[in-house]
């Protein structure tokens, strides 16, 4: 009975997302007229965002320079926080936070494309024999990590040929300055609907109604808070902001391979990084290869993982044109992800054991699907350098104060150092590794409740 009534619930607020979605989307067809829009027409401007929320200018407008990113040190307005300024009354706070959605809804439904032209011409590839490539950076409010990022990519042969599709969690004015900066590539903006900061006071957010995390189920039942019979497998109740970042990732994928306009029927390859990730030079040129080495010698290789977290030490000398060809492992090959439409229907597949299985990462849950649900554990090329690296040795499990800036010019060094040996004629498998299923060693919780399970599972029926 409790069962049907979350899912009631769940689902009262999916068709009311749904409802609003479609009350946009008349709004924003209004001055149409009912005629067609042709595809390459530039959608309406959105609403007006409140003071200090000012969203990136498309690169070329003449009030672009106004709102460039700060130097470091200098912070633009941030709307990170959903919390009401001193002296803001409550009501006006709502009004913010619908407004935001409204904005986000209004933004997933049009999609304007910033310099789009360099996709089209393009043709998302570098030629007959390339492979098109979107880039997808899942972005929570690090703005530092991410404008490390886009000047790696930025400097980076090929770059001017892909679709960079930034997709957020939080609406930040310092965050649309950066997107508005990046002129060499086409970018798309998208922005994950059932955020903390849309959702503040409520689920997806946390609602004060909620279970306390450790409070246990004895006390849970006899407090009646709402998810009082859906502690997760250590006694344990929801955090919504680790709950967050599942959610936003499960919901991107669906989002970019099935709702993105410009990747509609994309026979190439979508590349997953986030924010704090850092991108070797020769990255595009190393994954081309890496595509059709997986083609000429590993056709069953799901994955490629341009990434690793160990450190890499010694010459690229006899390194940098190798592949290993591995089991996945979560642990390891989570940075840098690229894969085609065929692993991610094999995914689609299995979205019911995504959404139920009780760990509040999106990596560790897949490492599950590899072995209970996919049609054969995923194997995956890597190159012996890698050719993403991690800034963010601070982020979610981590105490240690971030230095970005510090991480990324230790990068570089290392690259100028060995910059001779970057840009290799050709990728080949080097060393093959024994292979064989790996299941996930410890199941970490965090996700038992089924409010959680019902949302997940609802974004492909949703967008």
């Amino acid at each position: 009975m409790r069962l049907r009534i979350y899912k009631r619930k769940v689902l009262a607020l999916l068709l009311a997302l749904a409802a609003a979605a479609c009350a946009l989307a008349l709004w924003g067809g209004a001055g149409e007229a009912g005629g067609k829009r042709e595809a390459d027409d530039r959608a309406p401007p959105p609403p007006p965002p409140p003071p200090g929320d000012q969203p990136g200018v498309p690169a070329g407008s003449s009030s672009s320079s106004s709102i460039l990113p700060a130097r470091s040190g200098q912070r633009l307005p941030n709307a990170s926080s959903p919390a009401w300024l001193p002296g803001e009354e409550a009501g006006a706070s709502a009004n913010r936070t619908l407004h935001y959605r409204s904005l986000v809804y209004r933004l997933n439904f049009d999609q304007p494309v910033r310099n789009e032209e360099r996709w089209r011409a393009a043709g998302g590839g570098d030629g007959a024999e390339a492979v098109p490539v979107a880039v997808v950076v899942q972005v929570h409010e690090r703005a530092e990590h991410l404008r490390l990022l886009l000047a790696s990519l930025r400097r980076a042969p090929g770059a001017d040929r892909v679709l960079l599709v930034l997709s957020h969690d939080v609406w930040s004015a310092e965050l649309n300055a950066l997107a508005a900066s990046v002129d060499f590539c086409a970018v798309l903006q998208v922005f994950f609907p059932f955020s903390l900061q849309l959702y503040p006071g409520e689920f997806p957010g946390t609602d004060p109604r909620d279970c306390a995390r450790d409070v246990g189920q004895a006390a849970a039942l006899r407090l009646g808070c709402l998810n009082a019979q859906y502690p997760d497998a250590f006694g344990h109740y929801r955090e919504a902001a680790f709950a967050q970042t599942k959610h936003h990732w499960w919901w991107k994928l669906h989002f970019v391979w099935e709702r993105v306009r410009a990747l509609r029927r994309h026979p190439g390859l979508v590349l997953f990084l986030e924010e704090d990730h850092y991108l070797a030079p020769d990255f595009y040129h190393v994954l081309q290869r890496m595509w059709s080495a997986r083609q000429r010698d590993c056709p069953e290789c799901q994955v490629l993982s341009l990434g690793t977290y160990a450190p890499v030490r010694g010459p690229f000398s006899g390194r940098a044109d190798k592949l290993e060809l591995k089991t996945w492992k979560s642990t390891e090959h989570n940075m840098g992800m690229a894969f085609g439409r065929d692993t991610y229907e094999q995914l689609m597949g299995c979205a019911e054991a995504f959404c139920t299985y009780d760990d509040y990462n999106w990596d560790w849950t897949l490492q599950h699907l590899t072995v209970s649900c996919l049609p054969r554990f995923w194997k995956v090329l890597v190159p012996e350098i890698p050719r993403v690296f991690h800034t963010g040795d601070c982020g979610m499990h981590h105490k240690r104060q971030c230095q970005p800036a510090a991480q990324s010019a230790k990068v570089d060094a290392l690259l100028d150092a060995n910059r001779q040996h970057l840009f290799p004629e050709t990728m080949v498998v080097g060393k093959r590794y024994s292979l064989a299923p790996l299941s996930p060693h410890v199941k970490n919780g965090g996700w038992g409740d089924i409010r959680d399970h019902e949302l997940c599972k609802s974004y492909r029926r949703l967008q």
